[in-house]
């Protein structure tokens, strides 16, 4: 895989990091069935004979109190990048069913022990408080539209593709876009205030019209006036490099069609500006719907 930095506008410096592959769309089972959990820790030691990394991480709420112990990587490949102190982030996937063990995904040193590489591109991470700039993207009508249109609401945007093969990856984060969705039309004053927005990081596949057959499945309607709160829409190419590299999500296309990528929702404030950041698929709509009318409270 690709070694990146991580940049943050906390500090002029890029800290480095590198990923193993995000959260894995792929065809097969082979990550069905998982549950996602965050792990921030630091790097103790690293065994090539085992392909695993020992690592002291805080507590995983819901899952385990901090702890020292070794881990295997979704990609063993990344290993010689890892190095004693090394202080990181991951996505820990772990099998609900069989004798699977965990194993780190989504790798992102957030300060390096060892500076041993350089960078290819250049992530940011959001933070509360970061301008967003005014991506223009095509949604499902064809029409054209950008995120400025949508200040003085409350916006909530998530990255997705229409072919996603995994119940857990896409179609969760789309199935808990349409509970928010529903949930906020149950209260007329909140849904004038807010917006949601589906990108698809898939130009080659996502026309308007597969992204409309799309969100109708989940809308429940595929008319014109369905869409009025909820777009789906999709960037240039060009545009969409930035924008993944804006919102942290990690885009690789592989064999046979398929796309590998990070998970990535972010809730945007009325001004414009970032007001939470979803790594993964451990949110829930009621935790992200509290943060929806929390802000859209404040703005007034």
């Amino acid at each position: 895989m690709r070694i990146f930095f991580i940049s943050t506008l906390l500090s002029l410096a890029a800290f480095a990091g590198c990923r193993s592959g995000p959260p894995t769309e792929q065809p097969g089972a082979q990550n069905a069935g998982v549950k996602v959990y965050h792990l921030r820790g630091k790097v103790m030691n690293t065994n090539a004979a085992t392909g695993e990394v020992t690592v002291a991480h805080e507590a995983i709420p819901g899952f385990m109190d901090a702890m020292t112990m070794p881990y295997k990587l979704k990609d063993p490949g990344i290993l010689s990048e890892l190095h004693p102190g090394d202080e990181i982030t991951a996505d820990l996937l772990v099998p609900q069913s069989g004798d699977a063990d965990p194993v780190l995904d989504h790798i992102v040193v957030i300060a390096q022990a060892k500076p041993d590489y350089r960078p290819t591109v250049i992530y940011h991470v959001p933070e509360p408080g970061d301008q967003v700039p005014d991506f223009a993207l095509r949604n499902q009508d064809g029409r054209a539209i950008h995120l400025d249109q949508f200040r003085g609401k409350t916006l909530l945007i998530t990255f997705i593709y229409t072919r996603c093969p995994l119940p857990n990856f896409c179609p969760l984060v789309t199935h808990n876009f349409a509970v928010i969705d529903r949930q906020l039309a149950a209260d007329p004053s909140l849904y004038k205030k807010t917006h949601l927005l589906s990108v698809s990081f898939d130009p080659d596949h996502d026309t308007p019209a597969r992204l409309r057959a799309y969100g109708a499945t989940y809308i429940g309607s595929d008319a014109k006036s369905a869409f009025a709160h909820w777009d789906f829409a999709v960037p240039t190419k060009r545009e969409l490099t930035e924008m993944a590299k804006y919102f942290d999500v990690g885009v690789t296309n592989g064999a046979n069609d398929t796309i590998t990528h990070t998970l990535s929702t972010t809730l945007i404030g009325p001004h414009g500006k970032v007001a939470q950041y979803y790594p993964g698929n451990e949110w829930t709509p009621d935790q992200v719907l509290s943060d929806v009318k929390r802000v859209a409270m404040q703005a007034g």
